[in-house]
């Protein structure tokens, strides 16, 4: 999934008639097309009588959750809750799903309004992720948690392996940055919530004395304030040299 696609059409695929070329592309066959069909609906594109994917995004994520969490405690026996917090964070990650999104090249299958089409990568890839929960909601309601987490263990595998020692999150790695300047820690405050109550989207503000305020979205308060984190390390780290010297100290100090 390049970043160099921003000139691209995404999102307007026709309405689905034929599940075969996504199933094919899933490895796996719904008995309840409907919930397929859900799954692929983005909120702009429902309607009175057509519903959105929002409900089996917000289950998805449960699942998607319970999955991993149970790869890594069998996986990793010798880690401690920590750790296992850290690889849990990167691989439920909207950066990590929607990878697996574009390995499988979900985008067109999604079906959203056109007047919507135009949206940042980094909107584009939330969508993405966003409709990959859905399809894991609509699998566990249709064949159970045996199915949703086969599909799970098949397209997270490489990235569990991928990561022999655990990562470090966004908000750690910044707050242990402006520790090691003096800066104290960073603040994180709710800027905007929207979206129904069963699937809410909150956008969080960081701020860092003498710099830049950034800000991150997610269904989350601990997801928005990730990104809002990855964004400043992001900006920040191309504009100040001090950041990549001090990353680079941290990893000969390892």
């Amino acid at each position: 999934m390049g970043r160099n696609s921003q000139n691209r059409t995404f999102f307007q695929g026709p309405k689905l008639s034929n599940s075969t070329e996504i199933e094919d592309v899933l490895g796996y066959r719904f008995s309840d097309k409907a919930l397929l069909e859900t799954a692929l609906t983005h909120s702009s594109a429902a309607g009175a009588h057509i519903y959105s994917n929002e409900r089996l995004e917000f289950l998805g994520d449960r699942v998607l959750g319970i999955v991993i969490a149970d790869i890594l405690y069998n996986r990793f026996e010798d880690e401690d809750e920590g750790s296992l917090a850290r690889r849990f964070a990167g691989l439920t990650s909207r950066d990590a799903i929607a990878e697996v999104a574009g390995n499988l090249e979900i985008e067109k299958f999604v079906e959203m309004s056109p007047a919507d089409d135009a949206t940042s990568e980094r909107g584009r890839l939330s969508l993405l992720a966003d409709t990959v929960e859905a399809i894991l909601g609509a699998m566990f309601l249709d064949g159970g948690l045996d199915c949703a987490a086969s599909f799970i263990k098949s397209h997270w595998e490489k990235m569990v392996d991928a990561n022999i020692n655990p990562p470090k999150d966004a908000k750690t790695e910044l707050q242990e940055w402006t520790q090691a300047k003096g800066l104290g820690l960073p603040e994180y405050k709710i800027v905007e919530q929207s979206g129904p109550d069963h699937a809410p989207i909150f956008k969080i503000e960081v701020k860092i004395p003498n710099y830049e305020k950034h800000s991150g979205s997610g269904s989350s308060r601990r997801s928005a304030e990730m990104e809002a984190a990855k964004a400043f390390l992001e900006t920040t780290l191309e504009a100040t040299p001090e950041i990549t010297k001090a990353k680079n100290n941290q990893g000969e100090a390892k």
